[in-house]
């Protein structure tokens, strides 16, 4: 099933870039071809937004499920 806009998604691959990294949360943003690939913003915990990426269906998953979340300190890129 597609992700819907404004629902969060899981990154889960890794994507170009020294930022994110496989399992950030983001927010879906725009969806493309009924779901061929999605717009997916990610932010830090202040609501800042870190980056905007066009991900693959094969790249995020829905946030669903017995998933544990966790975070981490960025690091000056």
């Amino acid at each position: 099933m597609p992700l819907k806009e404004l629902e969060r998604a899981v990154l889960g691959a890794e994507v170009a870039g020294p930022l994110l990294r496989a399992g950030d949360v983001g927010v879906v943003v725009g969806v493309y071809r009924d779901g061929e690939a999605y717009e997916v913003e990610f932010f830090d915990a202040d609501g800042t937004t870190l980056a905007v990426e066009t991900l693959r269906a094969d790249q995020v998953e829905p946030l669903a499920g017995r998933k544990i979340l966790h975070v981490r300190t960025l690091t000056a890129a």
